[in-house]
């Protein structure tokens, strides 16, 4: 569409939303002029506004082009009421025109009208020195520093030959010889607007879409649209010790949750800023909540080793659950579970016991031969009963048996010295090495307190075999009697 065309166009639009009003005064507007304006109708091609704040009498009626207003997406968000800031761009027949920028300046006169009030202007790059590009405004050659045309660091300074951008005049000297402008402040000031829409429409608990601008190790930036936000490596996911750059890349369109808006915190330069902090596994599914289906418990269940402390291996048994493996369940002389396991590797346990609220897991090892999703009841363990094991541990106050068919806590009782069956002051090391098979009774159970006796078989056997003597004596005795008897008889 032709300037002429389009201009009559915009007249006419204008003259039918203003025609059943009457003429009034109207307070000049001047060209480069900036002011606040409030939106009385949006037409198709037009936002049309009464400029605001101009003293007593009518408000002056304007417009804007409605592609100035339109966002990146392309959409024109704008609606009556509405209060917009802009710059007079056109004053003429077609009405008084107002813009983000003042469009292509014509003449030295526009030039040092848009350096005044710091509004926008059209210009396009012919070329590129040294210090950057080379810029025609409006008839005139202007200069923008190569710092001054982005935000961050221009790359490739060529790229822009013969583009048409819009430009902040800084610098207007020697009657117009020397022009300077400026890109980056422009796109500071658009970030600025932008941010500003953002952040007061912005709240705690909110769910919203943004850009993905840097990865650290601590975590990663967002870009909400003009104002960045921290997504902490804490706030990723539910798996613990995930990192940004193992889930996230620049560029990356995620859905975040707001969970806290810091205002007026003084930067490094001691500027109040905003900081804002988001979330990426708030919006996910928390595993917990289906932990009795994901870790039923005295069910085998398939895990991996992901890290180690003093008191015990942790266990992956699905993303976000873990489980304590403790240090006890591997045996009597482990020290420390990176003796026996390794990060990464898979293992079956035994889910003990589960703390949801409290988010932990008591695992052990799974018995040998059992297949995952097996019931593990374990060995039935009542007193009196006679049980076989392994010595797993000596302690000076007596040896540890893991019962066969075992692993774990659950199944290694204590056998203490006096229930050995051993001189006092026995070296309990060469009589029982570790490895040793023996058989004993239990004489208590419990969480923990499981009791075994090996002198207390000792004792039983002797007693069968004393009663069995006795048994076999008395027959004997009665076998002598009847004799007698018969022979006198």
């Amino acid at each position: 569409m032709s300037p002429d065309r389009r201009s009559d166009d915009f007249a006419s639009l204008f003259e039918a939303e203003t025609q059943h009003k009457p003429a009034a005064k109207q307070a000049p507007l001047r060209l480069g002029e900036r002011c606040r304006a409030q939106v009385i109708q949006v037409g198709k091609d037009a936002v049309f506004v009464e400029v605001l704040e101009r003293g007593s009498g009518k408000r002056p009626e304007a417009y804007f082009q409605s592609i100035d207003l339109r966002g990146p997406d392309g959409v024109l968000s704008v609606k009556t009421g509405d209060v917009l800031e802009g710059t007079v761009v056109e004053v003429g027949g077609s009405g008084v025109r107002l813009g983000r920028s003042m469009g292509r300046a014509r003449g030295l006169e526009a030039l040092e009208q848009a350096h005044q009030a710091g509004v926008a202007i059209e210009g396009k790059v012919t070329g590129v020195n040294k210090g950057g590009l080379e810029v025609e405004v409006g008839g005139a050659r202007a200069f923008c520093p190569l710092s001054q045309i982005e935000r961050g660091f221009v790359a490739d300074p060529q790229s822009f030959i013969g583009r048409s951008l819009q430009f902040i005049v800084t610098e207007v000297g020697e009657g117009g010889k020397r022009v300077v402008v400026s890109r980056r402040a422009l796109l500071a000031q658009e970030a600025k607007h932008i941010a500003a829409q953002t952040l007061s429409s912005l709240q705690i608990g909110a769910a919203v879409r943004g850009s993905v601008t840097a990865v650290r190790e601590f975590g990663a930036f967002v870009d909400l649209g003009g104002i960045e936000a921290l997504l902490p490596n804490s706030e990723l996911s539910h798996e613990r010790g995930k990192k940004a750059q193992d889930v996230l890349a620049a560029g990356d369109i995620v859905e975040v949750l707001v969970r806290e808006i810091q205002r007026d915190v003084p930067n490094k330069r001691g500027e109040p800023t905003t900081k804002i902090t988001v979330s990426l596994k708030a919006l996910a599914c928390d595993p917990w909540e289906e932990v009795q289906r994901l870790a039923p418990v005295g069910k085998v269940a398939r895990g991996t080793v992901t890290r180690f402390s003093d008191f015990g291996a942790f266990v992956q048994l699905a993303p976000g659950i873990e489980g304590l493996l403790h240090v006890s369940e591997l045996g009597g002389k482990v020290a420390h579970p990176s003796a026996v396991l390794k990060v990464g590797e898979q293992i079956n346990v035994v889910v003990r016991s589960v703390d949801a609220a409290a988010r932990k897991l008591s695992l052990a090892p799974a018995p040998d031969g059992l297949a995952i999703g097996a019931e593990a009841s374990g060995p039935n363990l009542v007193v009196g009963a006679v049980v076989s094991g392994v010595v797993d541990r000596i302690e000076q106050y007596g040896l540890f048996l893991q019962i066969d068919g075992t692993r774990g806590r659950l199944g290694r009782g204590l056998i203490p010295n006096a229930e050995l069956g051993t001189a006092r002051g026995a070296d309990l090391r060469k009589l029982f090495p570790v490895g040793t098979p023996l058989t004993a009774k239990v004489l208590e159970t419990g969480e923990g307190k499981l009791r075994l006796s090996v002198k207390a078989v000792k004792a039983d056997e002797e007693r069968a075999d004393f009663d069995g003597y006795r048994a076999t004596a008395a027959q004997e005795k009665l076998g002598t009697l009847g004799d007698l008897l018969r022979k006198r008889s």
